[in-house]
């Protein structure tokens, strides 16, 4: 059996909306193709490599578990940098999300400083943006999930695509999340994943394709996923009328 490992980061801190579920799609997806993925919890990272890891993950949670969470990280900062520039894929729910960039600012104007992975920075407000939200994406499809976050984000990069329905990055360019080469960031809880296949499919492809091991079959039955995913649709479309 051919196998891939995930390095969780941060799951003692960050797992607001169950982002847990994300790595329970990620290994059964993978194990419906006949790969095993290991999967490494990382709460210290004093020492730690990237070396053996083919897919990362860092999920959200609040202010203060985030900031906590970003100091650890900051100690491999370079390193996760080079893997994201080398194609390694990884997948940043909410904070994960907003503290690869320059800055968080706080409702009171308090700059916090994020790892600087990427140029973009997010300014919170006390106004959360919160509900179900629809995404159509030139990549993945349409791609559903709950939002619920007071930060508004501002960056250049590709995103997951146009949002149909529900906020986004800021409410103002209706545009979701971050696609940077196999760097994903978004700012749908749920999980994210069990209600977007494309997603955890892509994300599985691409660690095989780096690896250079298959990922096969191709085609999975994803009756049930589609149909979970339009039910969503269907509500909010009602909701718009």
């Amino acid at each position: 059996m051919n196998e891939l490992t995930v390095y969780h980061f941060m799951p003692d801190k960050l797992n607001l909306y169950s982002d847990i579920g994300n790595i329970i799609a990620l290994k059964q997806r993978a194990k419906w193709r006949n790969i095993k993925l290991n999967v490494v919890e990382v709460n210290e990272t004093e020492g730690v490599t990237l070396d053996n890891c083919d897919i990362f993950f860092i999920g959200g949670g609040s202010d203060r578990e985030q900031a906590l969470a970003t100091e650890e990280l900051s100690k491999i900062k370079d390193q996760l940098k080079a893997a994201i520039e080398d194609g390694m894929p990884g997948l940043t729910i909410c904070g994960g999300y907003q503290f690869l960039g320059t800055k968080y600012i706080t409702p009171d104007g308090t700059e916090l400083e994020g790892l600087g992975i990427l140029d973009f920075y997010t300014q919170s407000q006390k106004e959360r943006l919160t509900g179900d939200i629809v995404i159509e994406s030139e990549t993945f499809g349409t791609i559903v999930g709950f939002e619920n976050h007071g930060g508004r984000t501002y960056h250049d990069f590709g995103t997951f695509g146009k949002v149909k329905y529900g906020y986004g990055n800021n409410e103002e360019d209706r545009r979701e999340g971050i696609h940077y080469k196999n760097l994903l960031g978004t700012y749908l809880h749920g999980p994210v994943l069990p209600k977007n296949h494309e997603i955890t499919d892509y994300l599985l492809k691409k660690a095989c394709e780096r690896k250079g091991i298959p990922f096969e079959p191709h085609n999975l039955d994803n009756t049930e996923e589609e149909a979970a995913k339009q039910a969503i649709v269907e509500r909010l479309e009602k909701q718009h009328k």
